[in-house]
């Protein structure tokens, strides 16, 4: 290990007190991605955070979700590095009070604290360190949503994301990490969607030959909408969520549905929504109409061979610096690392605290992975 990562590392065994209280105040703070005012509240303490570090810092501001917040250190002409995450959580007001940042036997508990608190802590500390260091090897450009929870379907965020990225050379998402350290180079993408059809009501009893079921006609087109899914190409359709009508006696006026679908390709979504289109206009029960709208788009990371190869990179020198050998590994949950990979650059992702079960009150991390993960961070930038 060369002596600049021996130092940095001493830093970080140093000032794992300081990391540990940076955890905590971001995690006892609600910042859902419903709660705009927590969310930006976030942004505002780690820009004063990297400001202080050394850091130009400004925002990406959105009226109806978090802002994105944007920090970048040194000539941003040059090739430079991604750090990137997101700021808001998917916990209601009032859950950083009833579940506060806790440590226990190893593990830390509270809203947000493995998804991702505890990465966004882990950027921004790796930032102040390398900073200190005199660190010139690429400029650095953090990149942290306030909506990322909720797909951006409220903000520009995606389309903000693409054009900071823009001439970037590599990327690490401080995203979620995996106990068996597992490191992300291809994750599927996924879109969610609200369909809402109308039929025409009537007694069930009187005249139902005069109503015109809303339900029947979603329990056809829902088998449809299943029916798209081809595991072999990646690309699941789940109905996940169903309703309709009013009362047992009066044939359904109306019926809605909320559909999931994951792809590991953009082509495999083109075909699902291609699908969509001729479901929604064919009719099985006459007199039916049906409207449908696309609520949530989250990319696919692609797997592209920059990724595979800086993970190869990445892998051989952790284990030169004594940290734990990696895996790549591919999932099924979407992340802001598709705006990277879009972008053609090399991406690894879940480079965050590890633990288990996100967006659950038994959601955990693990508190030695804080320092561990720290250092892995480090050492791809000092030597990739």
């Amino acid at each position: 290990m060369n002596q600049t990562l021996q130092e940095l590392f001493a830093k970080v065994d140093a000032a794992k007190p300081a990391m540990m209280e940076t955890w905590r105040s971001l995690v006892d703070r609600d910042c859902g991605s419903d709660n705009k005012a927590g969310v930006d509240a976030v942004g505002q303490d780690i820009k004063a955070f990297l400001e202080a570090a050394g850091c130009k810092v400004r925002f990406h501001e959105y009226e109806k979700a978090g802002n994105m917040l944007v920090a970048e250190y040194g000539d941003m002409s040059k090739p430079f590095v991604v750090l990137t995450g997101h700021m808001d959580t998917v916990f209601a007001d009032g859950t950083a009070a009833a579940r506060p940042f806790t440590v226990k036997d190893g593990r830390v508990t509270g809203p947000g604290a493995l998804d991702m608190k505890g990465g966004d802590t882990i950027l921004m500390y790796a930032v102040k360190f390398l900073i200190e260091a005199g660190y010139d090897r690429y400029p650095i450009k953090v990149i942290l949503a306030g909506d990322e929870e909720v797909g951006h379907g409220k903000s520009e965020a995606g389309k903000d994301y693409l054009a900071e990225v823009k001439g970037a050379v590599m990327g690490f998402n401080m995203e979620t990490g995996f106990i068996d350290n597992g490191i992300v180079i291809e994750r599927k993408g996924c879109c969610r969607y609200r369909w809402d059809i109308d039929g025409v009501g009537a007694h069930a009893g009187n005249n139902p030959e005069a109503g015109r079921s809303a339900v029947k006609e979603l329990a056809h087109k829902l088998l449809d909408m299943e029916a798209l899914t081809d595991f072999a190409e990646g690309t699941t359709v789940n109905v996940g969520v169903i309703g309709g009508g009013t009362v047992a006696n009066a044939v359904p006026e109306h019926a809605w549905c909320i559909v999931d679908v994951r792809f590991r390709t953009m082509a495999g979504l083109a075909r699902v929504e291609k699908g969509f289109e001729e479901i929604a206009k064919k009719t099985y029960i006459d007199h039916t109409t049906t409207k449908y709208e696309r609520t949530v788009l989250v990319p696919a990371m692609e797997r592209i061979e920059g990724s595979e190869k800086l993970f190869e990179r990445a892998n051989e020198e952790a284990q030169k610096a004594g940290l734990p050998a990696m895996k790549a590994i591919a999932v099924g949950g979407g992340s802001d690392s598709a705006y990277l990979t879009m972008a053609g650059i090399p991406t690894l992702c879940a480079m965050g605290v590890k633990g288990e079960f996100n967006h659950t009150v038994r959601e955990w991390a693990e508190e030695s992975s804080l320092t561990e993960r720290e250092k892995l961070l480090l050492t791809c930038l000092v030597t990739l």
